[in-house]
C-alpha cells in the first residue's frame, strides 16, 4: 500500500513539474514569404537559434518559409492582428499604406551599401514610430542586394523598355514602368518563375539574389547592373507578444535582433557577388548600363523622388535631409 501511494505521489509531482515547464515556455510563429535557402531565411534561422540558446528554450520560435503560413501581402497584417507573432515583409511593398515604407525604394538616392545603411538610419526612427502605432516592434531590417534590370533582349536606353510586360512589386516599380512606357504587371516572387515561363512578364527590376534564387537565367538573358536602389526586409514582432515576455527574454530577443541585422547586411554584400556569378554561370550577360540608359533612368529617378516627397510631406523631407547630411 505504501509503495502504491509513493508511486502515485511521484507521478503527480512529475506531472506538475512537466506542466509547469510547459506553461513557462512561450511559442511564436514566424511568417515569411521566402524559401528556406534564401539568405534572409538563413539569417532568420540563426536569429531563432540565438533566441533559443539565450532564453534556454523558454521562447520557441517556429519559422514558416515560402509563404506557407501567409502570403507575402498578408504577413504584415497577420502580425498586426495577432494571427502570427512574428513576420518578415518587404518594406517598399507597403508604400501605399505609408510613404515612410518606401524610402529605401527611391531610385538612385542611395547607390551603394554604405549609403543605403545611412538612409536606413535616417528612416529608422520614423519607421519604428509608425510600426509602434500599428502594434508592432521593429526587430531588425536587412538589405537586399542592389536592384538591376533583367530583360530578354538587350537594351541601351529607356525607350527600349517601352511596351515591355514589366513585373512590379511596389508603387515605385509600377511608377517606373509607367514613366518608361512599359506595361506594369503585379507578380509576387513565389509566382515569378511561372510568369516568366508563360510570357506574362518580359522584364523586371530586382536584385541579383532574387534572380539567382528564382533561376531567372532560364527565361531572361540580360542583367543591367544599374544599382537603382537597395531595398530592405523588415522583421517585426507583435507588440503584445513582445510585451508579454519577461525582461530577460525581451533582452535576449533584442540582442539576437541586433546581431541579425549586422550579420544580414554583411551577408547581403557577399550574396550580391555570389549571385552575379550564378547569373553569369546560367548564361546571363551581366552588363553595365550605357550612358544613355543611365541618363534616362536618372531622369525617371528625379521624377519619382519629387513625387514621393510631395506625398510623404515633412516626414519624407526629414528622412531625405538627414540622409543627405550624413553623406
Amino acid at each position: 500500500m505504501k509503495r502504491r501511494i509513493f508511486c502515485a505521489t511521484a507521478t503527480l509531482v512529475a506531472s506538475i513539474g512537466f506542466s509547469g515547464t510547459a506553461a513557462a515556455q512561450t511559442k511564436w510563429d514566424f511568417a515569411t514569404a521566402y524559401a528556406a535557402h534564401n539568405f534572409h531565411s538563413k539569417n532568420n534561422e540563426q536569429f531563432i537559434k540565438d533566441v533559443d540558446a539565450a532564453t534556454q528554450g523558454k521562447l520557441k520560435i517556429t519559422p514558416h518559409f515560402g509563404a506557407s503560413l501567409f502570403k507575402m501581402p498578408e504577413i504584415k497584417r497577420a502580425v498586426q492582428t495577432g494571427n502570427a507573432q512574428m513576420g518578415e515583409f518587404f518594406l517598399v511593398s507597403f508604400q501605399n499604406e505609408s510613404q515612410i515604407f518606401g524610402a529605401d525604394g527611391l531610385p538612385f538616392l542611395a547607390s551603394n551599401y554604405d549609403e543605403a545603411f545611412k538612409l536606413y538610419q535616417a528612416q529608422k526612427p520614423l519607421l519604428q514610430k509608425l510600426l509602434d502605432k500599428q502594434g508592432q516592434v521593429l526587430l531588425y531590417s536587412v538589405a537586399w542586394p542592389p536592384q538591376g534590370i533583367y530583360t530578354k533582349k538587350p537594351i541601351s536606353s529607356a525607350a527600349d523598355l517601352k511596351g515591355m510586360k514589366w513585373r512590379v512589386y511596389s508603387p515605385t516599380t509600377a511608377r517606373i514602368g509607367e514613366l518608361v512606357g512599359a506595361q506594369p504587371v503585379t507578380i509576387q516572387e513565389a509566382e515569378l518563375s511561372q510568369a516568366l515561363a508563360t510570357g506574362v512578364v518580359e522584364g523586371l527590376i530586382t536584385s541579383s539574389a532574387t534572380g539567382a534564387d528564382n533561376k531567372l537565367f532560364e527565361n531572361l538573358k540580360y542583367y543591367y547592373n544599374v544599382q537603382a536602389w537597395i531595398p530592405k526586409n523588415a522583421v517585426v514582432v507583435s507588440k503584445k507578444a513582445f510585451n508579454a515576455l519577461g525582461k530577460p527574454e525581451q533582452d535576449a530577443v533584442l540582442k539576437a535582433a541586433s546581431a541579425a541585422e549586422e550579420r544580414g547586411w554583411k551577408e547581403s554584400r557577399e550574396v550580391d557577388a555570389r549571385s552575379i556569378a550564378t547569373l553569369k554561370a546560367g548564361g546571363v550577360s551581366v552588363e553595365e548600363p550605357s550612358a544613355q540608359l543611365k541618363a534616362d533612368l536618372a531622369k525617371v529617378g528625379d521624377t519619382v523622388i519629387k513625387e514621393w516627397l510631395e506625398k510623404a510631406g515633412p516626414d519624407g523631407k526629414t528622412i531625405v535631409d538627414t540622409f543627405k547630411a550624413s553623406k
